[in-house]
């Protein structure tokens, strides 16, 4: 639980940091825009591939191929 809060709070200060950044490199709301959209989309599948590897796998779970295979 603790571990989950520090993610959350570690995206956060990145986020706040990246809005600074962003804020400071030009004046252009796209790109802005897409600043913020490419960099978000990297922050979510890092921590979707981080939670994946540290958090454990959900046993009642059943992929579509072992299905098929019953």
């Amino acid at each position: 639980m603790i571990f989950k809060l520090s993610i959350k709070v570690i995206f956060i200060t990145v986020e706040i940091f990246l809005a600074v950044y962003s804020f400071a490199l030009s004046d252009s709301l796209l790109i802005k825009f897409l600043f913020f959209a490419v960099t978000a989309v990297i922050i979510a599948f890092s921590l979707t591939r981080i939670t994946n590897k540290l958090l454990p796998i959900d046993k009642d779970y059943i992929s579509s191929e072992e299905e098929d295979e019953d």
